[in-house]
């Protein structure tokens, strides 16, 4: 591998502000970060916010709802019928 073409791959925090979930984890986004905050083991680390995660994502919630207005899986099996 070439040296010098790779960005820093270093732990950040990321915080997902609807939730006010965190969650600490390697990534090559700190370099954007203009946010510092202490984590439980008294170290401080970059902090990039994120609206969405795991912990406020329907899927993932169990909150998703298959929502069919238009009567698409009604026509599809009448269609394709046996």
């Amino acid at each position: 591998m070439k040296a010098g073409i790779h960005p820093d791959y270093r732990e950040v925090v990321f915080h997902d502000v609807t939730s006010d979930f965190k969650i600490l984890t390697r990534s090559t986004l700190a370099g954007g970060a203009k946010e510092t905050v202490k984590w439980e083991d008294g170290n401080e680390y970059p902090l990039v916010k994120i609206e969405i995660s795991s912990a406020s994502h329907p899927f993932y919630t169990g909150k998703h709802k298959v929502m069919d207005t238009s009567g698409r899986i009604d026509k599809f099996q009448r269609r394709y019928a046996r």
